[in-house]
């Protein structure tokens, strides 16, 4: 892996990271796979709490 990538994403020498294969491409996970799960959940639950926020009908935020 390139230094520019390594010191852009925190990877140390010996770091943790995984790869996914998409068929034509590859998905590097610096951190590892359980690092990139906490990571998407803090997301989708950051995006989630904004898009209910936005709605006006009370009777829709708790379904």
């Amino acid at each position: 892996m390139p230094a520019e990538l390594r010191h852009r994403w925190g990877i140390e020498a010996g770091g943790e990271v995984a790869f996914i294969d998409l068929g034509d491409a590859a998905l590097i996970l610096p951190g590892g796979t359980d690092r990139a799960r906490a990571e998407l959940r803090r997301v989708l639950a950051e995006r989630y709490e904004a898009g209910l926020a936005v709605i006006d009908d009370p009777d829709l935020t708790d379904q």
